[in-house]
């Protein structure tokens, strides 16, 4: 209950800083992949690459809120550290049910593979991420062979997953915001193994950083543990971080790092870290 509340009240500050303190230096490229105002990705060219590494990433927000739009100080910071940037859309719900988020992470992820390799970028080093709902979606993406063969994504290209704060596994014991959320993402009756990353998980080359928080107030330590446990047991590399910092609460180290620095962040000092070192 304590992490629940300093949950809500961390939004304030956050939310101050991304109006008034994040800087705007970039203007992405909108990129439609479909007729729904939430079918599109946006692409930040960084001045001058520090790397041919491309980071592409799948906004949270309960599935039912947020676009790459709102988390725009996302592909600000990243384009300023010097890294081609895709920041992908999809679906919301209520009004859509799963699976549409997942089809349009695939859809979203083929599409902006294209785009980047008509503009001549390079495609062979890839980075998936995610936060939150997010590292639920790109988990899927990323993991679940099932989905890749059924809306035909290729991954060999990926050299590393990096997922913030992810419901990996549909806990029974999980807060009643997530329960809450995820009602209104299925519908009823829906066979949620079917959406679960902990279940669709296949054996594949993809080396995974879980970033997860114990103070989360939403999302429970315990999923990145499940996704771990799975991955280390069919054979896949894993590794789970365990936030440090102060603003440890699932809004703040999901997201709302990438308004502070390396300097002043643990979290944000490890995902770059990561991405560096693949």
């Amino acid at each position: 209950m304590i992490d629940y509340i300093r949950e809500n009240l961390s939004y304030y500050p956050m939310y101050y800083r991304m109006l008034f303190m994040a800087k705007k230096e970039f203007t992405p490229e909108r990129v439609d992949f479909g007729t729904d105002k939430e079918q599109y990705f946006l692409y930040y060219e960084p001045r001058k690459a520090v790397s041919d590494k491309v980071v592409i990433w799948i906004h949270g927000g309960g599935w039912n809120a947020g676009n790459p739009k709102f988390f725009d100080f996302v592909g600000q910071y990243m384009a300023g550290a010097g890294y081609r940037f895709v920041s992908l859309g999809y679906r919301l719900s209520p009004k859509n049910k799963y699976p549409a988020q997942i089809e349009d992470v695939c859809n979203g992820y083929n599409a902006a593979l294209r785009y980047l390799k008509d503009k001549g970028i390079d495609t062979s080093r890839i980075i998936i991420s995610g936060p939150s709902a997010g590292a639920h979606l790109s988990s899927i993406l990323t993991y679940s062979k099932k989905v890749q063969d059924e809306y035909k994504v290729d991954i060999s290209n990926v050299i590393g997953y990096i997922g913030f704060g992810g419901p990996y596994s549909f806990r029974k014991s999980q807060s009643m915001t997530v329960k809450m959320l995820e009602g209104m993402l299925f519908a009823k009756g829906y066979d949620r193994k079917q959406a679960e990353p902990w279940s669709l998980m296949t054996k594949n080359h993809v080396p995974m950083l879980l970033i997860q928080s114990r103070h989360d107030g939403v999302i429970e330590f315990g999923c990145a543990e499940d996704f771990a446990d799975k991955a280390r047991t069919i054979g896949n590399i894993c590794e789970i971080y365990e936030v440090e910092d102060k603003r440890n609460t699932h809004s703040w180290y999901t997201a709302g790092c990438f308004l502070l620095s390396r300097e002043e962040n643990k979290t944000l000092d490890t995902f770059m870290s990561r991405i560096e070192n693949l």
